[in-house]
């Protein structure tokens, strides 16, 4: 299995297990990883899949989460989107939301959470007029890479988490002004061919899926294909593959002494200058540059 399947995706399978194995009902389990005066950070790790109920819940607190593995639906009062590794998901407080796993099993997110007070410092502070979210999602984006790589080695370091999340807010903030999304709607059953298309790519079944092969997942023609992924993931096939190959390679950077020629063809990529281009444009800097760190 890829490297980036298992650095991800491993908590979520032992969860799965686990829970086949007692013959529980699918549950989320919060776990408090860091906190400060308004903020906190928390792991989230859901089990539920499509015999689970999907409830009504409420946004006690402003919350960007980062979906690390698994899919699942989102619904709001805006509409509906497809969440995916990579993504980021926004809440207000005080709104309702509903989430649900009729596609498949479990997912994890890492939570950053803000009361609201802490958050209007935030997006003033950023140079943003209001301290609201006017999408429920943000895409797995080049604007986006650098945080949330950070994130992911975090929890692996236990680094502090206070400057990533202050951060994490003003970015996020930023791009949502700029972004605008119209509400995505589309069929269940488009939904649920590029769900099975992206536990497809999780599973590490292929090392290097083509457009053929996951059309054919899909059971699409490449040209629906192309346009059924972007339209629900927020980007392009490759864009996804490629950013979850840099994420992992960003990570093993930071947190081993793996040589960077091993990193980059264990992330995927048989071209090292290619790696070499594609992580410099991602990131701003150089593999070797971001091992050294700041």
């Amino acid at each position: 299995m890829p490297p980036e399947i298992t650095s991800f995706h491993e908590p979520l399978t032992a969860a799965l297990k686990r829970k086949a194995l007692r013959g529980e009902p699918g549950s989320a389990r919060n776990h408090l990883l860091a906190g400060g005066d308004g903020w906190r950070v928390v792991e989230i790790l859901c089990t539920s899949g499509p015999g689970d109920p999907s409830v009504e819940e409420r946004f006690w607190s402003v919350a960007i989460s980062l979906v690390l593995s698994g899919t699942f639906s989102y619904r709001s009062a805006r509409g509906s989107w497809l969440m995916s590794p990579g993504a980021l998901l926004l809440g207000n407080a005080g709104h309702t939301y509903q989430c649900s796993h009729e596609h498949g099993e479990g997912d994890r997110c890492l939570s950053f959470q803000y009361d609201p007070g802490l958050f209007e410092d935030l997006a003033r502070d950023s140079g943003v007029s209001k301290a609201q979210f006017s999408s429920d999602r943000v895409p797995p984006l080049r604007a986006t890479a650098q945080l949330t790589a950070r994130a992911v080695t975090a929890m692996q370091m236990r680094e502090s988490f206070e400057e990533l999340a202050l951060e994490l807010a003003g970015t996020a903030l930023r791009i949502c002004r700029d972004l605008h999304p119209a509400p995505v709607a589309w069929s269940r059953r488009t939904e649920m061919r590029i769900a099975e298309v992206l536990r497809y790519l999780e599973s590490g079944a292929v090392h290097s899926p083509r457009l053929e092969d996951l059309a054919r997942v899909a059971g699409l023609s490449r040209y629906h294909f192309l346009r059924a992924f972007k339209y629900v993931t927020g980007v392009t096939p490759h864009q996804w593959v490629l950013r979850a190959r840099l994420r992992d390679a960003a990570h093993r950077l930071a947190t081993s002494h793996s040589p960077v020629t091993e990193i980059a063809l264990d992330a995927g990529f048989t071209d090292f200058s290619n790696f070499i281009r594609s992580f410099g444009a991602e990131y701003g800097v150089s593999p070797r540059r971001y091992r050294a760190g700041p």
